[in-house]
Formats: structure tokens, C-alpha cells, sequence
């Protein structure tokens, strides 16, 4: 919801605030890359949690902690594959205003969301989520 949020906020802006066109065509089109790796990530983070039968929805308590497949490079793929989404979309899009969603999303993945999923991991999974924390970096 929130990366719809987020994407419908940077087509707005770059329909009625513009500010200035940064990415011209064709090289705009480089923008495909980090959103199908974006895309990429999350559905390969989708189907882990779905095979290990565990929440994928924030703030719900997960069963399973998940340390293989993505999960072995980035603690957070879901989100990190959201803000690749959102670089690709603004390179798409070609002008400066998208550009200033991308850090907002960011800091609020890593503030609100993050920290209170870790929260509940570290009650959860106790050693087994600290070790992970000291091995896995937090987006890459």
C-alpha cells in the first residue's frame, strides 16, 4: 500500500511539479533495470515467506525467521526491492520531482517499519535473530 502510495505521489509530481527534466529519452529507459530488479526482489521475498508459511504483512508476528535466498544479503529485500522500484520509476519518469519520494520512503521503511519488525524478531528469535543482525546488514 504504501509503495502504491509512494508511486501514485511520484507520477503526481512529475504530471504538476516537474521542477526540471534530469533524464532525457532514451537514457530514461535505464530505469527498467532497477525496477525489475526491485520486482525481482520482492516476489522472491513473497515466495520465502510463503514457503515457510510466516507473515509477510508488517507489524504481524512472523514464525519463521528466514535466512536464506535474498534474505543471506539483505535482512530486508521486501523493502529494499520497494525503493529500487522507485529509483527505476523516477528515472523513468525523467525529471527531478520524483526524486524526493525515494529518501522519504526510505527513512520511513527504516524508522517505523524496520525497527519495530526487529523489535518483534529479536523477542521472537532471541540469539538466532542476533546472530543473523550481526551477519546480514540491514539493506545492503
Amino acid at each position: 500500500m504504501y509503495l502504491f502510495t509512494s508511486l501514485a505521489s511520484m507520477v503526481l509530481m512529475n504530471l504538476f511539479m516537474p521542477v526540471q527534466q534530469l533524464i532525457i529519452y532514451p537514457w530514461n529507459a535505464a530505469g527498467i533495470i532497477p525496477l525489475l530488479l526491485g520486482m525481482a526482489l520482492n516476489l522472491s521475498a513473497d515466495r520465502a515467506f510463503k514457503r515457510n508459511a510466516t507473515t509477510v504483512k508488517p507489524f504481524e508476528l512472523s514464525k519463521v525467521l528466514i535466512t536464506s535466498g535474498t534474505f543471506k544479503y539483505t535482512r530486508n529485500p521486501m523493502y529494499l526491492g520497494m525503493v529500487l522500484i522507485l529509483i527505476g520509476t523516477a528515472l523513468l519518469l525523467g525529471t527531478l520531482s520524483p526524486f524526493i519520494i525515494i529518501p522519504l520512503f526510505a527513512i520511513a521503511m527504516d524508522r517505523i517499519f524496520i525497527v519495530a519488525e526487529e523489535k518483534m524478531l529479536d523477542q521472537r528469535f532471541g540469539d538466532e535473530w542476533k546472530h543473523y543482525k550481526k551477519n546480514v546488514r540491514r539493506w545492503i
